[in-house]
């Protein structure tokens, strides 16, 4: 065994660092107030310590956008990135969610909704759901997240029929310690604390004792004669409260059951049968405050597939949302303190939307849609990181590989656009922020456009990334089994051909149209694939160097209305017309939009003047593209074909040079020797055609 070994000690020096210095302490009532004088944020309620927990792991504001991207979600600081979010389109969501969240901070109505996270399958609701949970956790173990809680102690002393066993109570709702205080002299220390907090809410807690709490106090003022210090001083300890969803604190992850056995003692808790022959049924302290509501008190709730609940069993959450208080059978009414958020696939939310009966419940909660990614390039980054985030085998995953299965995805998402020029496959790079300067493409007004012509927003259907995960899973291990160490688009192509009809969440009426852009894919992979074997094949830097800046005299004598002197004669000459055309003809540059290329690529270069850069058409995309082009067609008529797609002459140097050259591209042997056939195959056929 080489390198360092972990130690116990270490191990153990560690997970106490790791710990709050304070959490097994207990602390006096006076403690306490002294805390929240020196930090009023201590005792921010649940939507408060949530908004402020966004900003604490770091933001990065989009002024493009409009929009504020969380790091928690964009960077995964705790998992050092390994549960990132791509696209825009989420990021848009979270900063929406968060608005909200921040809107219920400042108690502006939102405190009083559930945040209905609503999306297809597999879209990332439930992801960001568990994500926003475990940073709770993170955060409330940091002193600018700490919160604190009490527990009665001594009770024996002065209740006489209390069981011993209870002689020591932490409060079964984990309430802040400013309940202990009665609601006139709360109210005062709250005034105090609110003119020394730096922050765009205000500390507020209105919240009666929880009823168990509530007998304790009403006998212990009764025995010491309402002298409230001797009750907190003598019956009252202040314990560190952190979040843990393992342990149902301040975290609660709520399923739904088979409609038959739904109960809503799971929502508000249920008598403790254990306790009514110690204390008798309608005593408080019979009471398990073991309900979903009462363990996410100070914390979330997160209720999955909300609304698959019965409607009968979904009426709890008008009063957890719009009273901020709970009903259980067999007790007094209990306040909470919580954020509330549900998720939901679209049948249900269609179902529950439709139901005049669910009015009163559609009122009260706020939609945040999560849509499916709709860049392409986003999309590859989430089967990437699928990829990091697993085992996989000694396998090379080919160029475009990622980039053509997130196409495919995006493609059944987005909406055929109502305009001839703009094609399905033109809007997805628009999309992926895929616009040359003087395409006539407005994202923006594509966007608006759809919004329109959804059902509900363009995103909320098509394929799922679990979809075309589990698929590119398949290809990867069918590549290994026959002994191929790359993975290249066109296995994963054929996955998606074999088992879409075999995929339950594919309605059969879209199969026909999945598969007509499953050929769009196919030819966007071509022409990659044959661009990539024409870089191999004919790049020569020097001679792009030579040609750019041939173009640019031109261009600039052109615009100029100037001659250019002849490179073999000396004399001066119009410009080369039918060279700029060659050039120009390789974007697709029609006669009519020439002028406004030129232009574009003058001004370029005199940016670049200006800033002390000489001219090197590497660094322009477009020039670049059109020179290469111009290459290949000018070398392709010396490249023998034939032997791209004949396995008897791999061993040939030449064949080998270019082997090289994609190599250098990120391929590996076995798929660069597949692309070479694919390409070469495609290039020769066309040339046959021709």
């Amino acid at each position: 065994m080489t390198g360092d070994i972990e130690t116990l000690e270490q191990l153990s020096t560690d997970y106490k660092e790791s710990m709050p210095a304070d959490l097994r302490e207990t602390k006096s009532f006076d403690w306490y107030l002294e805390v929240v004088y020196e930090d009023p944020k201590v005792a921010r309620n649940a939507h408060q310590r949530v908004a402020d927990m966004f900003d604490y792991y770091g933001t990065t504001y989009d002024e493009t956008e409009g929009m504020v991207e969380y790091q928690l979600a964009s960077e995964d600081p705790l998992g050092d990135g390994e549960n990132t979010f791509y696209g825009k389109v989420i990021h848009q969501s979270i900063h929406e969610f968060v608005n909200k969240v921040k809107s219920g901070a400042r108690r502006l109505g939102p405190e009083r909704r559930i945040k209905l996270l609503l999306g297809p399958v597999g879209s990332g609701k439930s992801h960001f759901d568990k994500q926003v949970r475990k940073y709770f956790e993170d955060y409330t173990l940091r002193d600018d997240g700490r919160m604190y809680t009490f527990r009665w102690t001594n009770l024996c002393d002065v209740i006489q029929d209390q069981d011993p066993a209870d002689d020591s109570v932490r409060s079964p709702m984990n309430q802040d310690p400013l309940v202990l205080l009665p609601v006139e002299q709360r109210q005062r220390v709250i005034d105090d604390l609110n003119e020394n907090l730096d922050a765009p809410y205000t500390i507020q807690n209105e919240q009666a004792l929880d009823p168990e709490s509530e007998f304790y106090m009403d006998k212990l003022l009764a025995y010491y004669d309402d002298d409230l210090q001797q009750v907190l001083e003598n019956h009252v300890e202040i314990v560190r409260f952190v979040a843990d969803e393992n342990k149902r604190q301040g975290l609660e992850t709520f399923e739904p059951k088979d409609k038959k056995n739904q109960d809503e003692t799971e929502l508000t808790g249920d008598v403790n049968y254990s306790k009514i022959a110690i204390y008798g049924e309608s005593d408080p302290r019979a009471f398990d405050y073991s309900g979903a509501f009462c363990n996410a008190n100070r914390g979330i709730f997160s209720g999955e597939e909300l609304l698959k609940l019965q409607r009968e069993f979904l009426y709890d959450f008008l009063h957890a949302t719009q009273e901020q208080t709970i009903k259980p059978k067999n007790n007094p009414r209990i306040d909470i303190d919580q954020v509330i958020v549900g998720r939901t696939n679209m049948p249900e939310y269609k179902d529950k939307k439709g139901d005049e009966k669910m009015e009163a419940f559609n009122d009260r909660t706020k939609r945040i849609d999560f849509p499916y990614v709709l860049s392409y390039e986003d999309e590859a980054s989430i089967y990437e990181k699928m990829l990091q985030n697993a085992d996989v085998p000694d396998i090379n995953v080919e160029p475009h590989t990622l980039e053509m299965a997130g196409l495919f995805g995006v493609l059944t998402r987005i909406e055929e656009p109502d305009t001839e020029t703009v094609g399905l496959l033109s809007k997805a790079k628009a999309y992926n922020g895929e616009i040359d300067e003087g395409d006539d493409i407005d994202t923006k007004k594509l966007r608006e456009e759809a919004e329109v012509k959804a059902e509900i927003g363009e995103g909320m259907v098509g394929i799922s990334p679990r979809f075309i995960g589990d698929e590119i899973a398949e290809a990867i291990m069918d590549s290994k089994h026959r002994q191929r160490g790359f993975l290249s688009p066109l296995t994963v192509f054929n996955f998606f051909e074999e088992n879409l009809e075999h995929h339950g969440s594919i309605p059969e009426d879209n199969f026909e149209t999945y598969y007509r852009y499953l050929e769009t894919v196919r030819e966007e992979y071509k022409e990659r694939a044959i661009e990539d074997v024409r870089h191999a094949l004919a790049y020569d830097i020097d001679e792009i160097q030579r040609q750019g800046e041939k173009y640019m005299d031109h261009v600039m004598a052109y615009i100029d209305d100037d001659t250019i002197e002849d490179e073999l004669t000396g004399r001066e000459q119009e410009p080369d017309e039918t060279f700029l055309r060659s050039v120009e003809e390789k974007l697709d540059i029609p006669e009519d939009r020439k002028e406004d290329f030129r232009q574009e690529v003058s001004n370029w270069v005199s940016r670049r003047a200006r800033e002390g850069e000489a001219f090197n058409p590497q660094d322009n995309e477009r020039l670049r593209r059109a020179l290469e082009r111009k290459l290949w067609e000018d070398k392709k008529h010396n490249i023998n074909f034939s032997a791209l797609v004949s396995a008897n002459e791999f061993d040939d140097d030449e064949r080998s040079a270019w082997i090289d050259a994609l190599i250098e591209q990120g391929y590996s042997e076995g798929g660069a020797k597949e692309v070479l056939e694919f390409a070469g195959a495609e290039v020769a056929k066309a040339e046959m055609d021709d």
